[in-house]
């Protein structure tokens, strides 16, 4: 009974969401409560929540002050550098900016956080996506599922707590598996690649004069273009659109996520949405961090340097817990940067409303995690999974683990999985000769999954930033992740190391 209710909660939260008929806060605090209910007990809802609430305290308490202090340093110009080099190589060509897109979002993701990869991808890209008339959802599909495959290193989480649950060392999984990741992080820049010149094709090929391309702001040229396409286009600095009136600078507005034309700034319609903190007015140009912004700190960029550098390495040294190293970080960084209160102040009322938006969500989600663990929901249907595998699979448990690894990280916490479904695959695994490392390795392929679930709190930073709803995420970005992991998976049984 149990296993069909935490199947059933699951489907209904899913099916809600993707078809927009309530709110992810709404459904991941109501759904579960109803079920829990029908569960029988209804009387034990508060306990439940309390408990998941306490559990994802942490969690909560570090997403919060890392938007705070990444943000500060997204406002004080560290990530300038990157994010030059990146927009230098796009230009104003969409296929080059998804690629853009899948390589900033690994290189950010060498952290193992996934809320700070999507933070200064996002506040990187966002301008020029919308500029140039991009799906946004393809922006959150290639960041996620690149931001899945790195979050498999060491010290971004899901090694480690393998290496925990079967007491194993974490070099001595991961290490192996760096050629099938390597394969996995292939699959996500051609899957970049194809879905660039996708939209390539659907909203035409820009160019722009020689100068950077990170800080132009002259007018840019459609040299071609899709024909079905050409109303949703404008030369800028014609000062005419198919999508309404000239704006101050003579540019139409920018089609909107879906590929639609927007109403032009200037026109009757009220604006769209604001950009992330430090666009500054990038969408009347291609720069993607405004690098005139009041907000930059060019003599500090070393300090700013080498305090991202000893937090990060204070995280992996695992020096102190990763909340209160942020909560010292942004405080410093604040302190640093902004020594003026009303600065300081200003700075924090900049990121309130990412930090409301993903601190609500997480919160939201204990609840459903908290039902999910406490009615015994998750053992119910980890115990169904596994008792499912035929007899004959036995010999190919880390094959079945891979496979498992991709509904069970998505439907599931990490923590859910590996402390709770990972030692009884083990252990099956080991009574026909399946050695526990392949177990743990396998286990690793689902990440790329996992990153978009409704259950990572990170992944409503990526979809707030973006202004995507998580519905259209999740229909667009499953089945590439799931491609992707599949192709981890491939990668690992063909090199021998699954």
């Amino acid at each position: 009974m149990l296993t069909i209710l935490g199947f059933a909660m699951i489907a209904t939260f899913l099916v809600l969401i993707m078809l927009k008929k309530m709110s992810p806060i709404a459904a991941l605090v109501l759904i579960p409560a109803l079920f829990c209910v029908f569960a029988g007990k209804g009387a034990h809802l508060g306990d439940y929540v309390i408990d998941g609430v306490g559990k994802l305290a942490p969690t909560a308490a570090m997403l919060m002050f890392a938007i705070v202090y990444f943000g500060v340093m997204i406002d004080v110009g560290l990530f300038d550098p990157i994010v030059r080099g990146i927009l230098r190589f796009c230009k104003a060509d969409p296929m080059r900016v998804v690629v853009g897109t899948a390589v900033l979002a690994a290189i950010v993701s060498l952290d193992g956080d996934g809320s700070t990869t999507f933070m200064i991808t996002v506040s990187a890209m966002y301008p020029l996506y919308k500029r140039l008339g991009l799906s946004l959802v393809v922006m959150t599909g290639v960041a996620a599922t690149a931001n899945g495959v790195m979050n498999t290193l060491p010290w971004g989480g899901p090694t480690a707590r393998a290496a925990t649950a079967l007491k194993l060392d974490a070099g001595d999984i991961f290490v192996p598996m760096i050629p099938a990741l390597a394969m996995g992080l292939v699959c996500v820049f051609v899957l970049a690649y194809v879905l660039g010149v996708k939209e390539r094709r659907r909203v035409g090929l820009l160019v722009m004069p020689e100068d950077d391309a990170a800080t132009a702001t002259g007018t840019a040229t459609v040299i071609e273009h899709a024909p079905e396409t050409e109303s949703a286009l404008v030369a800028a600095g014609t000062g005419t659109s198919a999508a309404g009136p000239a704006g101050p600078a003579g540019q139409a507005a920018p089609a909107g996520p879906a590929g639609t034309p927007a109403t032009a700034t200037g026109g009757s319609e009220p604006a769209g949405p604001a950009a992330p903190a430090g666009a500054g007015a990038a969408e009347d140009g291609f720069q993607g961090l405004d690098p005139h912004r009041a907000t930059l700190r060019p003599r500090l960029y070393w300090f700013n340097a080498g305090l991202t550098i000893a937090l990060l390495t204070a995280m992996i040294m695992e020096l102190l817990p990763i909340p209160v190293l942020f909560l010292l970080g942004a405080a410093l960084a604040l302190t640093v940067n902004f020594p003026h209160m009303p600065d300081q102040k200003a700075r924090i009322a900049a990121h309130a409303d990412n930090v409301l938006n993903v601190a609500g969500m997480v919160f939201a989600a204990a609840v459903f995690t908290g039902v999910l663990s406490g009615t015994g929901m998750v053992k119910h249907m980890a115990d169904w999974l596994v008792g499912a595998i035929p007899e004959g699979m036995g010999p190919h448990m880390a094959l079945v683990t891979g496979l498992l690894s991709l509904p069970l990280t998505y439907f599931m916490s990490n923590d859910g999985f590996y402390f709770g479904v990972l030692p009884v695959l083990a252990e099956a695994g080991a009574a026909h000769g399946v050695s526990p490392l392949e177990i743990a390795r396998a286990s690793l392929v689902g990440q790329a999954l996992h990153m978009s679930s409704p259950l990572v709190p990170a992944v409503y930073v990526l979809v707030g930033m973006a202004k995507v709803e998580f519905g259209d995420h999740t229909r667009f970005t499953v089945k590439w992740a799931a491609l992707t992991s599949l192709v981890v998976l491939a990668a690992g049984m063909l090199f021998g190391i699954i």
